[in-house]
């Protein structure tokens, strides 16, 4: 498959991932969608205790190779995933419990390389053996609850955001709503940049450069600290780390690629959703490109990474799908992951702003699992689909878990995996399609089959007036 290098040029409306604006609409595009995966990718590492500044190096390495792999045809970001923090803890201990040991980051860094060879192995299986298993396993119901689940489980993150800087928040969010919703052009197409811009300016403006921020009316301002921004270089390499491969880290951590590749597939119908383009020929490439983006990233002491949900709400913002944006992204995050000082302003970000951003951004992720449903037809006046997605939804959104032995599934795993087992044992009972239409186990969900034809209504004679 030839890798597109060549997007069609469009001034207005929606994008498809072939179409590109002009070029410096699309430059300035993909430094939101590197701002928009800033926090995650930074906070996922810290919580690990890796580098984070490796982490954002990596993250615009992946999504090259991801690009490359999948031909430039899936428009999609990779940060770190946390999906790997529990695991990762299992072998270098947490920093919260005071268990933290960086002399076993090594094993843990194998253990990521594992689970990226395994997930890239699961890809060249789906892209040989094709697609068809997997909408048989996932058909829109699930896929929509999937989606729906990876939004409403990120609400507590950005909720805990939030009470950060509440006015902070507030004002960022209005921001980003009117840029979005009553501006016009290319700043239309900017909220998440612009709403965090204007964010950071007002708590310069109103908290100040104290970290603790400034009473103003009846309300605390956050602050901006910028000790960290004044003390590090502009330029410098990240701290590269060997890995070492331990048979107990494998074990624990390989596992992840299972969750990944579900949360993956959840991503990709969440585009095909967006865009309206069949993305499914080039899903076992985007399994194979996450996985070596994996490999990758472990070889150097970098997290695992996997599609990320917030630049996935950006799309869904701006109506942008073209994939020319995600190299350029790719490259800013390199070079801001080899300059330490532009790291640090990132991060110097108050978490208000930042709240603000994933309120929208994680409700916009939401709504799109609802709009899968939606334009798949899925009718919740039958049982099955009723009592899967309202199981699913709860045990993602309030973030059950599971351990087995030393290895944990968190909420978007446990969800996402539960309506999959219960989709596959109750789809053939006897109330799943409702009373009069009971089906086979293997036949195709309803909102799959063509719906009967329907039958032309009588013509009544209109009513008198009262």
């Amino acid at each position: 498959m030839a890798i597109q290098l060549s997007w069609r040029e469009k001034r207005g409306g929606i994008i498809a991932p072939d179409e590109r604006l002009p070029w410096g609409p699309t430059i300035a595009l993909g430094l939101q969608h590197v701002l928009a995966m800033f926090g995650a990718t930074v906070v996922a590492p810290l919580v690990m205790g890796f580098d984070p500044n490796l982490a954002i190096f990596f993250s615009g390495v992946g999504t090259l190779l991801f690009f490359l792999i999948v031909g430039g045809r899936v428009p999609s970001y990779l940060g770190s995933s946390f999906s790997f923090i529990g695991p990762v803890a299992a072998v270098i201990g947490s920093k919260a419990a005071g268990t933290y040991n960086p002399a076993d980051i090594p094993k843990a860094l194998g253990g990521i390389i594992a689970a990226g060879i395994v997930y890239a192995i699961l890809g060249v299986i789906v892209h040989f053996s094709g697609t068809d298993w997997i909408d048989r396993l996932m058909p829109p119901v699930v896929t929509g609850a999937v989606v729906m689940i990876i939004g409403l489980n990120l609400a507590p993150a950005a909720y805990g955001l939030v009470k950060q800087g509440p006015f902070l928040a507030i004002i960022t969010m209005l921001a980003v709503l009117v840029i979005g919703l009553m501006t016009r052009g290319l700043v239309a197409r900017l909220p998440v940049l612009l709403g965090t811009v204007f964010g950071y300016v007002v708590a310069l403006v109103l908290g100040g450069t104290n970290p603790n921020g400034r009473e103003i009316w009846f309300f605390r301002v956050q602050g901006v600290d910028l000790s960290q921004v004044k003390q590090a270089p502009w330029f410098g390499l990240p701290h590269f780390q060997s890995p070492t491969f331990d048979v107990r880290a494998i074990t624990l951590i390989a596992p992840v690629a299972i969750i990944l590749v579900a949360e993956n597939f959840g991503h990709i119908k969440a585009i095909e959703a967006m865009t309206g383009r069949n993305l499914m020929p080039y899903l076992g490439r985007a399994f194979a490109g996450d996985g070596i983006a994996t490999i990758v990233s472990g070889l150097g002491g970098g997290t695992g990474v996997t599609t990320y949900a917030e630049n996935i709400g950006v799309m869904a913002m701006t109506r942008v799908y073209s994939t020319v944006i995600f190299p350029i992204a790719a490259l800013v995050a390199i070079l801001l992951g080899l300059s330490p000082k532009f790291g640090a302003l990132i991060q110097s970000i108050p978490g208000g702003v930042l709240g603000g951003i994933s309120t929208v951004l994680f409700g916009l992720i939401a709504v799109t699992g609802a709009r899968i449903w939606v334009e798949n037809g899925v009718d919740f006046t039958k049982g099955i689909n009723l009592f899967i997605a309202a199981v699913a939804l709860i045990m993602g959104a309030a973030d059950y878990t599971l351990k087995l032995g030393q290895f944990q599934f968190a909420g978007i795993a446990v969800g996402t995996f539960g309506a999959i087992i219960l989709y596959q044992l109750f789809k053939g009972a006897p109330q799943a399609f409702g009373e009069a239409e009971a089906v086979p186990a293997d036949a195709e969900p309803a909102e799959r089959r063509p719906a009967p034809p329907t039958q032309p209504r009588q013509s009544r004679q209109p009513r008198g007036r009262r």
